[in-house]
């Protein structure tokens, strides 16, 4: 039962969603050191979703039928933000440190305001039946190790980023992957 749940947390969760992509676009485009910030407020942020899930939040909060429309729209417009922020950020070799990338806040506001965490998580965790604190538990573990994985993959082409012209082609490419996942995943839920 337990090695279930974590093959499908890996398959449900670690799939390409609005999170995975902007961590790792995130990564490749400000490099580790940079965006370590972002990826703790992801994880910190998927960790809240969880527990809300796990909580019974989430189901109260759909109940209200004029909030769906609201928190779609201001979901929208943060990861729309931040595929901008991703496209449009200068080449590695341009950038000086005090440029900005997004932040611990950052990543929690992505992280609530995505959609494919609440539909991944809940269908992941009412798969289960292990006791609640167990999934909850091996849950958070999974959150942080898919987050690292992505993080990891996105920092391995921050070497592409120092060549301006490579470094936009990808940031364009991760940014468009970024809208894409999202609007697959409010289409799926």
């Amino acid at each position: 039962m337990l090695l279930s749940l974590i093959v499908a947390s890996l398959l449900v969760m670690g799939s390409p969603g609005p999170s995975t992509i902007s961590v790792t676009a995130v990564g490749a485009a400000f490099g580790l050191r940079r965006s370590i910030a972002y990826l703790s407020g992801l994880i910190a942020g998927t960790i809240a979703v969880l527990l809300a899930v796990a909580a019974g939040v989430v189901s109260v909060l759909l109940a209200v039928p004029q909030l769906a429309p609201v928190l779609l729209a201001a979901s929208a417009a943060y990861i729309l933000y931040l595929a901008y922020k991703i496209a449009t950020a200068p080449p590695l070799s341009t950038r000086d440190e005090a440029g900005t990338a997004p932040s611990f806040g950052g990543g929690v506001l992505l992280a609530v305001a995505n959609p494919k965490a609440y539909v991944a998580i809940a269908a992941v965790f009412a798969a289960s039946t292990l006791d609640a604190a167990l999934k909850i538990a091996v849950l958070a573990l999974m959150i942080v190790l898919i987050h690292l994985a992505w993080w990891l993959a996105g920092a391995s082409f921050s070497r592409v980023f120092h060549d301006p012209a490579a470094s936009r082609i990808v940031n364009g490419a991760f940014a468009a992957a970024l809208v894409a996942t999202t609007v697959l995943a409010v289409m799926s839920s």
